[in-house]
């Protein structure tokens, strides 16, 4: 049966896209760097181990959960399995590209369904050897031969942000820089590519945007600054459960929330205030979400907060109006098309979803149980885990695939209910 109102504090892991971003970093510096609070999960084990296997020493052993980073020469002839990791079939293809050899790359099956065209095709004009058989996507082979040249180049990058942040984070080790511009429908969740900006900035790279206009980045030629860095809680994955206080009427706490952030899951707030929520920030740094029995359907744009929409539309079948979810086409490219899965899943138990060119139309109806499709994608995974707070019978075929960004989802859900509740 779900719950009643619940009552608990949820202590939420480091960001993965900050875990990741600052691993690529410190893997590229002057010097040992340290990791504070990373995320322990499959995405940024991934990373651990494609780093390893270019020759980067990182040392997991401390017991304060952090990480130490020794860069060294890149090194060829090893393999990196990406899994379904978007940051890793990414983000590292421009450090093989620094290596002293070959390179291969590949991952689970949907993730060679995921585009990388733009990282390969970029790193081609900017003088790298890659060989794909022009599938532009995993797998691949980067024939690294110590350098990159670097210079200008010009991609479109309307599926993903992370195209741009790929080349962004190792653009000071090219030859001759980046100059880097956008030509395309608009690039998806810009608040990432703030983050990289922020990253790289802070690893005393010389770094701008729009110096050339709009859609344009410049990164100056250079060392990467070892660093001593934290890791802010992965405000992504605080979502379903902050969820939570909204669907059931009760309050979730959330230690350690970042008064000002780039992460683009931010945004959660506002989106679950306009839904009947009630939030307050403590001055130790806890964030207070109170649900107040009532949820309102809402027309929203999520397109720079993309792994938002599963939670969100899941709020949404409970909600009293129809909700319009926009600007996320970008999402159907995800770890699979969240869209589709979306609709399929959600009027498989009831509701009414009509799927349009770029986003959902969710009208409330009563919900039934029934098994709840993951896809192999952790978003939707909890999104049936915030759907079963107030429908009986929600079964997750496969809540396994919650570990890509955290170790234990099932435990920290399960304790989040056995803390506390109120009938």
């Amino acid at each position: 049966m779900p719950p009643g109102r619940i009552q608990a504090t949820v202590r939420i892991p480091g960001s993965k896209s900050l875990t990741n971003r600052l691993l690529v970093l410190a893997a590229l510096a002057d010097g040992p760097s340290t990791v504070h609070r990373p995320l322990e999960a499959r995405d940024s084990s991934l990373m651990v181990d494609a780093l390893r296997s270019l020759g980067i020493d990182i040392d997991q052993s401390d017991d304060d959960a952090s990480w130490k980073v020794t860069p060294g020469t890149i090194q060829g002839g090893g393999h990196v399995d990406c899994g379904l990791a978007g940051t890793v079939m990414r983000f590292v293809p421009p450090l093989a590209g620094l290596a002293d050899g070959p390179v291969t790359f590949d991952g689970d099956p949907h993730a060679r369904q995921r585009p990388t065209r733009p990282v390969l095709d970029a790193l081609r004009e900017l003088g790298v050897q890659i060989d794909d058989d022009d599938r532009g996507a995993l797998p691949f082979t980067v024939h690294g031969n110590g350098a990159v040249p670097g210079g200008e180049i010009t991609i479109d990058a309307s599926a993903s942000s992370q195209f741009i942040s790929a080349l962004l984070l190792a653009g000071a080790r090219f030859d001759k820089g980046l100059r880097l511009r956008h030509s395309g429908p608009p690039v998806p969740s810009l608040p990432h590519i703030q983050m990289t900006l922020s990253a790289v900035s802070a690893a005393g790279v010389s770094i701008a945007a729009g110096v050339d206009g709009p859609n344009t980045w410049w990164v100056e030629p250079g060392p990467i600054q070892a660093n001593d860095v934290t890791v802010e809680p992965d405000l992504s994955n605080a979502a379903p459960f902050l969820a939570a206080a909204l669907v059931t009427g009760g309050e979730i706490r959330i230690p350690d929330w970042p008064r000002h952030t780039t992460q683009p899951a931010a945004h959660v707030l506002g989106v679950l205030t306009a839904m009947g929520a009630q939030t307050r920030h403590d001055d130790d740094g806890t964030l207070h979400v109170h649900g107040t029995g009532d949820i309102a359907g809402i027309d929203v744009d999520l397109h720079d907060a993309p792994e938002l929409p599963p939670v969100v539309a899941a709020v949404a079948t409970l909600a009293d109006g129809a909700t319009t979810i926009r600007g996320v086409a970008h999402i159907r490219g995800h770890e699979t098309d969240r869209l589709a899965a979306l609709r399929t899943e959600l009027t498989g138990l009831g509701a009414d979803v009509d799927e349009t060119h770029d986003g959902l139309i969710i009208r409330p109806r009563p919900m039934h149980g029934g098994v709840f499709r993951t896809y192999a994608d952790h978003r939707m995974a909890h999104a049936a885990a915030v759907l079963g707070l107030a429908v009986p019978g929600i079964e997750i075929d496969d809540i396994s695939c919650t570990t890509k960004t955290l170790a234990d989802f099932p435990g920290m859900w399960t304790s989040m209910l056995a803390e506390g509740h109120t009938t």
